[in-house]
């Protein structure tokens, strides 16, 4: 034994190769600050060894390394810049120190190499993956760059736009996409992947390989002219702006820093990365995406927690109302595994159900991300019948059909008839309360709502309901399946629209009472999207969701929320929903809509949807902007606030989460409570009772303005 840690030990592996194995506690490889220390001193010592002729840098296992220790560094972060400039160097050193080790170097890339995992192998000299594996720098989803070198030695391992193009996304690259841009060296399959890895570093110290000339390109400046510069740089902070429309520092600060290291050695480089790191770490922004990566893990593991207490094991799952929803619940449970029985009782929806099934995996075939023979077996684990007596082998049922109380109770009072004892029961329904349709029901405890969001495929967030009499044996149940679809599942408690479609109706109506007023919509549209951050404005939001479906979930809402949410004598939805306007669903609601070249539906003005509000909207009128912002987003976060007091919401993490998975809350705010934490509780009650004369879903609560004289936070900040 050359070196031995609590985190990895370096050994002989052949002749004078040694190996340097990581071996942290736990499921997983991370580096954490005592880890990078221990490095730091085994470096230092295993230069000296004359003995080693070469290293090979290794994981013992299922993934290399998946990155630094988010949870640990974290409160590091809230350090004043110039401690964090010196922190942040301190751990630099450490992969400079691997990479000016006196002998050949080579990462053995199994599986992930994330993050500081990622620029540990590009401080190496070779770099062999196998074809499972995946590297990447996905710094930039958590609003912070690369702080271990990255900025600087992937540019001058794969050119500049590779490395913008990386960095920026985020994203993770399959073996053979990294090899095509010569991030890694080669790619063997995995039982190959030591044995080959042995025989590249064996040709590298015989000086078959020039793995000196290697290393230096990753020593000297960018290998690109003043002008290649000037057009790369220039073209990549333009298509990152034109994404994020500003509100994301991170990536266009990655930018700028490989922009401003472009001339610069190694040393010189990594001395402007540490410092915009250090910048970037402290941002809002930073806090805000950092915030969100805990609060996601925080719900993953509540609802892994529960679904290992489930004893209802599903084989086979069926949903209920085929069609474009029960299309996509059933392409998701056979995508990720779990069979499942398509009914409905026309044949021309089971056929629209099927083809959106098909439509969704044809895609992927495209894309080259699936085979066509598992297509074929994808669509076989869809079951599309007629017949109720199918149903009898499902373990679990959602109920999709048309979103009336009445129809929903009876076909849940026959299925619970007509199954056998035990199975768990969900309504996929978006508003009606659970409770009410639990009334048709003799077993209760077997039922609760399970609501998807649309497009199921793309959507994160499934909502689960508990009813008054749901027990906590179907809750696990139903959230093992939602764990089984690959989707979140956040456990709420029964009220009208539950909790996301509780929050959005108010913001809606805000929305609406702006228009009516005089506001111009689009203007307002384009508010809430280039300045607070919302994907859509209300208005574009409404006509995604549908005038219709809008319409009636007003009416559920009402009758739920008289005081709050009553609707309105003047309303911009009550006007399209009796034109019969519809929205993209029939292609003209607040927009007229047409497809492109790639048969996406494009939004565009329409006159006739001014002239018909003009029967219902005073004279026009501009707005602030941050009026237009408070208008719309008091009365939501007014809601959040209440879901939390009356426990439809167990924490500040699930809520947020809810948001931005099932609505699109912006991420780099962090959330509502994240919002509100950093704009200050105090604020939002002194902004709310501003517009308090505007009506109820303005006005606080006591509770709410009780936590405000507190100087209530709802995230702790560590330092």
């Amino acid at each position: 034994m050359l070196y031995k840690s609590d985190s990895f030990e370096v050994a002989f592996i052949k002749d004078n190769i040694a190996e340097f194995k990581f071996c942290v506690a736990g499921s997983v490889n991370t580096l954490s600050q005592q880890t990078l220390k221990d490095c730091a001193s085994a470096l230092k010592e295993l230069a000296a060894n004359n003995d080693i002729k070469g290293m090979i840098f290794t994981s013992d296992k299922e993934h290399f390394i998946i990155g630094a220790d988010i949870f640990e560094f974290l409160p590091t972060f809230t350090k004043p810049e110039a401690e964090l400039v010196t922190w942040i160097k301190d751990a630099t050193d450490v992969f400079d120190a691997l990479e000016d080790l006196p002998f050949p170097t080579l990462s053995v890339i199994n599986g992930l190499a994330l993050g500081g995992g990622c620029e540990w192998v590009l401080a190496t000299d070779y770099r062999v993956a196998s074809t499972t594996a995946k590297i990447g720098l996905p710094e930039v989803k958590l609003g912070i760059m690369p702080g271990f070198g990255g900025t600087v030695r992937l540019p001058r391992i794969v050119g500049a736009d590779n490395a913008m193009l990386w960095i920026t996304s985020g994203t993770e690259n399959r073996a053979a996409d990294a090899l095509k841009v010569g991030a890694v060296d080669a790619v063997v399959s995995a039982d190959k992947l030591l044995e080959s890895s042995i025989s590249t570093l064996e040709l590298a110290i015989s000086g078959k390989l020039d793995w000196q000339a290697k290393r230096n390109i990753k020593l000297q400046p960018l290998k690109l002219n003043r002008v290649e510069q000037g057009m790369s740089f220039a073209m990549a902070e333009g298509m990152v702006m034109g994404k994020t429309k500003g509100h994301y520092p991170a990536p266009v600060m990655a930018i700028r820093t490989i922009k401003a290291a472009a001339n610069c050695t190694r040393d010189e480089a990594m001395a402007i990365e540490n410092t915009n790191f250090a910048k970037l770490a402290r941002t809002p922004e930073a806090a805000a995406q950092t915030g969100i990566f805990l609060a996601d893990q925080y719900i993953k593991g509540k609802a892994r927690k529960s679904a290992k207490t489930s004893d209802v094991e599903i084989k086979q799952a069926a949903v209920l109302g085929a069609g474009i929803m029960g299309g996509g619940i059933a392409y998701q449970s056979a995508y990720k595994g779990t069979p499942i029985i398509m009914k409905d009782i026309q044949q021309d929806a089971l056929d629209l159900g099927m083809g959106e099934a098909s439509k969704l995996l044809g895609a992927k075939v495209k894309r080259g991300h699936m085979a066509m023979d598992k297509m074929v077996a994808t669509l076989g684990k869809i079951k599309p019948t007629l017949n109720d007596s199918d149903l009898q082998s499902a373990d679990i049922i959602v109920e999709a059909v048309v979103e009336n109380p009445k129809v929903k109770q009876a076909v849940l009072s026959q299925l619970e008839k007509d199954m056998p004892e035990g199975t768990v029961l969900t309504s996929n329904t978006s508003t009606i309360r659970i409770d009410e349709l639990a009334t048709a029901l003799e077993k209760p405890e077997n039922f609760c709502g399970m609501h998807f969001f649309n497009p199921v495929p793309k959507m994160p967030l499934v909502e689960i309901i508990r009813g008054e009499k749901t027990s906590e044996q179907t809750i696990n149940a139903v959230v093992d399946y939602a764990l089984k679809l690959g989707k979140s599942p956040i456990v709420v408690n029964d009220c009208p629209g539950f909790f996301v479609n509780r929050v959005l109706f108010p913001y809606f109506a805000g929305f609406s009472k702006l228009v009516v007023e005089g506001a111009n919509f689009a203007k307002v549209d384009k508010v809430m999207e280039s300045v607070f951050g919302w994907p859509m404005g209300p208005a574009y939001l409404l006509d995604v969701v549908g005038i219709d479906t809008a319409y009636h979930c007003t009416g559920v809402m009402a009758d739920g929320f008289p005081e709050r949410m009553s609707r309105q004598e003047k309303d911009p939805v009550t006007v399209f929903a009796n034109e019969k306007r519809f929205g993209q669903k029939n292609k003209v609601g607040f927009y007229q809509y047409a497809p492109d070249r790639r048969g996406r539906l494009k939004k565009a003005q329409d006159p006739q949807a001014v002239e018909l509000l003009s029967s219902i909207t005073d004279a026009a009128k501009e707005f602030d902007k941050q009026e237009i912002i408070d208008r719309c987003m008091v009365p939501m976060i007014n809601e959040v606030l209440l879901c939390l007091q009356e426990g439809i919401v167990a924490s500040p993490q699930e809520a947020d989460m809810a948001l931005i998975y099932g609505i699109g809350f912006p991420p780099f705010r962090g959330g509502a409570f994240r919002y509100l934490d950093q704009t200050g509780l105090a604020n939002f009650v002194a902004t709310a009772d501003k517009y308090a004369h505007l009506g109820a879903i303005y006005q606080v609560s006591e509770q709410t303005r009780q936590w405000a004289e507190e100087g209530r936070v709802f995230y702790k900040v560590e330092g």
